[in-house]
Formats: structure tokens, sequence, C-alpha cells
């Protein structure tokens, strides 16, 4: 069931029993409709959580991840002290976009999930187009 914006917003106001999980699944099917990832044109996916910020590269066509970073990395975890900060985030995409180098992906798409484009998801973006991914 893929429902836009505008019908999502109906639901969680007229319908007060709505539970709050249930208005996230609704929002992430929604997204998720319109993004899909290609062996040629993979799907970035990110996850933040309070503490951590994971970044994953999917093959959608064959459900297959390709390549997953995050802050809990033993190699990542030399260069940060704490995962939640924005300098984080730059360094993960950074990784990222050297790893998928290595393995000729150069352009993706771009899934922020249910997160706004700001902060710790803005800095990792900014970090995978500067190690040379195209969006």
């Amino acid at each position: 069931m893929k429902l836009s914006k505008r019908t999502l917003l109906k639901l969680k106001n007229k319908n007060k029993k709505l539970k709050p999980e249930k208005y996230k699944q609704l929002k992430r099917e929604a997204l998720r409709g319109q993004i899909k990832g290609t062996l040629e044109r993979p799907r970035l996916s990110v996850y933040r959580s309070n503490e951590n910020i994971y970044a994953q590269i999917i093959d959608d066509t064959n459900s297959k991840t390709l390549l997953a970073c995050s802050t809990l990395d033993r190699s990542m975890k030399l260069y940060i002290a704490n995962g939640r900060t924005c300098d984080a985030s730059r360094l993960i995409g950074e990784k990222l976009a050297e790893l998928s180098l290595k393995k000729n992906i150069k352009k993706i798409v771009f899934d922020r999930g249910p997160y706004l484009y700001h902060g710790r998801i803005k800095a990792l973006a900014d970090g995978a187009r500067a190690g040379g991914l195209q969006f």
C-alpha cells in the first residue's frame, strides 16, 4: 500500500487511533515505492540511531547488500571518539565512497529513509559526494 504524503497526514490527523509504529510503516512504504536501486545504480540506505549511524549500498533487483559501513566498525573507531557527530557521519560517507569506488560503483540513488535531509544525514551525503560518488 503506497500512500502520498498528503494522505499520510490526513490519516494521522483523522484517525487518532493510528499507532506511531503503523504511521512510520506507512511512511516508509510510501517512500520505498519511489526509490529503487539497480545493479547499475544501487541504493545508499541510511539508518541513524541516537548513538551511531549506519549506511549500506543495496542492489534491490537481486536483494543483495553490496557494501556496508558504520561508526561501529573497528577501522572507524580509530578516527572518531563519538558516533553521534556530523564529523563522524562525514567520515562514514567518505569511507563508503572509497569502498564503493574499489568495487566500480560510481552512481547511486540516495535513500534517506524517514529522516530529514539535515544534520548527520546531510553530512554523510556530503562526505559520499566528496569521496567521488554521484547522486
